[in-house]
């Protein structure tokens, strides 16, 4: 195993901890959890492509880790009602339209050759941006900082937008895919 693969299974690793915190209520604490594993997301790929150390393992690894903490974000902070529950069902059902569409391309054709998109990197961005937002509201900040809180919805708004276009985006290649 790689460091980028190790980055990766640290990452995986911390979502029941980040869990826990979220549903003990112990939003800072959550924060952080979740602000170190966005980084070793990034560190992974970064180290990945710089040093040439991409795998198999990494390519299947690096997205299952990703959509494994966004729907573990989103369920549990829609369930304490701190992000919009249409939010989380978008951000969900997307990953489960895209993962589902992928299995039938792959099944149909033998071949699956998924490309990030700007939009897709844009969207896991925002998503990512969503959830440490609302932990930061979850965990106090507003109260200190009370400016954050009227941007939250609008932000909410722009990830739901991106989630539902990067969908579509992937729906529309998946069926490109299997024509070609």
């Amino acid at each position: 195993m790689n460091l980028p693969n190790a980055l990766t299974v640290i990452r995986i690793l911390l979502i029941p901890l980040f869990l826990y915190k979220v549903l003990q209520g112990s939003y800072g604490f959550a924060f952080w959890v979740f602000l170190g594993a966005v980084i070793t997301d990034g560190l992974d790929g970064f180290i990945a492509k710089v040093w040439n150390m991409q795998t198999r393992l990494g390519t299947f690894l690096d997205p299952m880790a990703d959509k494994l903490l966004i729907t573990t974000s989103y369920v549990s902070l829609a369930i304490l009602k701190i992000v919009p529950l249409w939010l989380s069902i978008a951000v969900i059902s997307r990953d489960i339209i895209i993962v589902s569409g992928s299995v039938t391309v792959y099944h149909l054709t033998g071949y699956l050759d998924i490309k990030p998109r700007m939009v897709s990197k844009a969207t896991t961005f925002f998503q990512f941006l969503t959830i440490v937002w609302a932990l930061l509201i979850g965990a106090g900040v507003a109260k200190k900082i009370p400016s954050l809180l009227p941007y939250f919805n609008p932000l909410a708004l722009i990830t739901g937008l991106l989630t539902v276009i990067s969908g579509v985006v992937y729906i529309l290649a998946g069926f490109r895919s299997l024509e070609e």
